[in-house]
């Protein structure tokens, strides 16, 4: 290649790989396998190394991946918190070890540690305390998010013992069973949303989640695996680790001390195959030379250490024949194309279907039909299609034509800009969406109606009692009891549920109404801000975007829902039905009592829950933030303070109310 064709690669990497990062470590929505990733990177590193002139320090190799997001605030980690390099076979780990044997001149000892496939975490303890817990970040600055930490039961809020360091950091890995992956993943269907891909997609989206007792909900647990401290009195990181599992950290008992390479590869090898048997997903083993000094003496790069290494399993793939590509139409009207394969066991499982994401991805791989092709399910709910054997392609093969119409009602399919997939634009006549609006309306968290399930929406739409959401409400039980699988008690039962619903509160109709990007948090803060539906239609994007937590992207997708008259015209005729259009008296009167005010809560109360305060803090219009800053107006304090955040608050002059105080202020 010349100069600028090397230059045009290179910038063409930089930009893709930035792109996945933010995918995965932002959006927790990886396109790619991490196994695709790596060899990108490495490409990028191959060429900037042997061109030195086109050399950046904004290139991608130069950085951790980062996950900070605007909505949490910002803490630095004492410690670096760098990755490790990844290698995929016995030939690479074979040079780590020679690597490692000739920097030291000797033959060291190490640990062996499963590499958890969850959410780079680490948490503080002063005193025998947890005072903050840092997502990973940039390696040097993370979100804080210790609010949902502390939902974790698998997570200590006061050490056992005494014999720990008086300040330490300690680093895991938040993951999600597969036993609560399955459970919310249900529960996503049921309220017509999209299932997480995997459990650390899961786990990703959930820690970065602003509400915490939905956090707790999720049942999420953590694996902890490292200690950072500049007072550590053990000698190796295995007796630290042991140590710290007396303390009540989580620490796996599956880290195994292994004095040879053929220790370590035996390891390896045992964990390959008894993966399938854990109860959370593990994507490799992580190496590490277990003595400090030996640790300190290797030392870092600018962004790994040189003294540990993991070895990532390959996701398990099989070959099978596709035969055909059928499209699937969501409540959003997002095509979604799907590989109908010739059944395979993969993962435990039989596999009969695999998902093909975006017309991109089918053009990335040049899938076709009746190609041999292989199917990934490295910890996936929906098997995906990773690549094709091209060698065993007939030769009268076509590329596949990406459909052009919707294959549910004809109209011309668009692509939105910036958007991966294509969108039925039909949202008033295609069933699918319909069906998916209905679903998500009647959802136990939008408008909680009893009595009414997906089958049952299935039913009703089909046979034409319900052509959309406002239908609901004519329903007549003498007229659906004769449909098969409901008789006189459910029909009673769903008309009764229909009418309770108009008694749910404003924020949950808007919810229920499924604007896009208004979930059921941004659902509450735009209840309070607006306090009624005739304002918030009438609203322009600047009033939008001075309410807490609305930006541009979800004032844009307000306005858009309202300007389509149909959606408009649905939302009138629900206000004349009955349904809860506006804040009550209680709830209006109560808005600005603490307005403009921002606490932190720390300790344990008497009278309420932590969780409990901070819906009465919103409630009355106060802000709730995990950590002390100059913003913070109080610190709601109860028993067991820590002497640290103390310490902090005398020194900024933040004022300190007690419970009865605070319940002062609301009364």
């Amino acid at each position: 290649m010349t100069k600028s064709q090397i230059k045009e690669t290179i910038d063409r990497l930089r930009e893709n790989i930035n792109r996945h990062n933010y995918l995965y470590y932002v959006k927790s929505l990886p396109e790619i396998t991490d196994f695709e990733f790596d060899q990108l990177l490495k490409k990028l590193e191959e060429l900037e190394k042997n061109n030195p002139e086109f050399d950046s320090p904004l290139s991608p190799t130069k950085r951790v991946g980062n996950d900070i997001l605007s909505s949490f605030e910002q803490g630095d980690h004492r410690f670096p918190m760098l990755s490790l390099g990844n290698t995929y076979s016995e030939e690479d780990l074979d040079e780590f070890f020679d690597r490692t044997e000739k920097a030291l001149e000797a033959t060291p000892e190490y640990t062996c540690e499963l590499k958890f496939d969850g959410v780079a975490i680490s948490i503080t303890y002063e005193n025998g305390n947890l005072t903050k817990a840092i997502t990973r970040g940039d390696g040097s600055r993370g979100d804080i998010v210790t609010e949902n930490i502390k939902t974790i039961n698998s997570v200590p809020l006061t050490l056992m013992g005494n014999n720990y360091p008086e300040s330490f950091e300690i680093r895991g890995e938040v993951l999600m069973p597969f036993s609560s992956f399955e459970t919310i993943n249900n529960e996503r269907i049921q309220e017509g949303n999209d299932p997480f891909a995997n459990p650390r997609n899961a786990a990703s989206g959930t820690l970065k989640m602003l509400d915490p007792k939905v956090v707790a909900h999720r049942k999420l647990d953590c694996m902890l695996y490292y200690m950072a401290s500049d007072s550590i009195a053990e000698a190796t990181h295995f007796k630290a680790m042991t140590n710290a599992r007396s303390f009540g950290f989580k620490v796996p008992d599956t880290m195994q001390l292994c004095k040879t390479r053929e220790d370590i590869k035996a390891y390896i090898n045992h964990w390959d195959k008894e993966r399938e048997n854990l109860p959370y997903a593990i994507d490799g083993v992580v190496i590490k030379i277990n003595n400090f000094d030996q640790q300190k003496q290797l030392g870092f790069t600018s962004k790994t250490p040189r003294w540990a290494i993991s070895y990532k399993f390959k996701a398990e793939q099989e070959l099978t024949k596709l035969h055909s590509i059928t499209y699937q139409v969501g409540r959003t009207g997002a095509i979604t194309p799907v590989a109908n394969l010739e059944p395979i066991q993969l993962a435990g499982t039989t596999v009969k279907r695999a998902s093909l994401h975006n017309a991109d991805q089918i053009a990335l791989h040049d899938i076709r039909v009746n190609d041999m092709v292989y199917v990934e399910k490295g910890g996936e709910i929906i098997p995906k299609v990773v690549g094709v054997d091209k060698t065993k392609r007939d030769d009268s093969s076509e590329p596949l034509d990406y459909i052009t119409q919707c294959p549910e009602c004809n109209t011309e399919l668009v692509r939105i800009e910036g958007e991966a997939k294509h969108f039925c634009p039909n949202e008033t006549g295609c069933p699918p969406q319909i069906k998916g609006r209905i679903k998500h309306f009647i959802s136990r968290k939008a408008m909680n109606i009893d009595g009414i399930g997906e089958e049952t929406v299935e039913l009703l739409f089909d046979k034409g009692f319900i052509k959309d959401i406002t239908d609901l409400y004519s329903i007549n039980a003498d007229d659906i009891k004769v449909l098969e699988g409901l008789g006189d008690k459910s029909a009673d039962q769903l008309v009764k549920g229909v009418e309770e619903s108009k008694k749910m509160p404003f924020a949950s109709v808007l919810f229920a109404l499924g604007i896009r990007y208004v979930g059921e948090t941004v659902a509450k803060k735009l209840a309070h801000g607006v306090k009624d539906i005739d304002s918030l239609i009438s609203m322009s994007k600047e009033d939008l975007i001075d309410i807490d937590e609305i930006g541009d992207k979800i004032a844009d997708s307000i306005i858009d829902f309202f300007a389509n008259e149909a959606k408009k015209e649905m939302t009138m005729k629900l206000k004349e039905i009955g349904l809860n259009m506006k804040l009550d008296e209680d709830e209006i009167s109560n808005t600005d009592t603490l307005k403009g005010l921002t606490f932190v809560i720390t300790g344990t109360f008497e009278k309420h829950s932590r969780e409990e305060l901070q819906i009465l803090i919103e409630k009355y219009g106060g802000k709730k933030t995990s950590s002390i800053s100059k913003k913070t107006s109080y610190l709601l304090a109860g028993k067991n303070v820590g002497p640290a955040k103390m310490q902090k608050v005398e020194k900024l002059g933040i004022n300190i109310i007690s419970e009865d105080e605070f319940l002062n202020m609301i009364e």
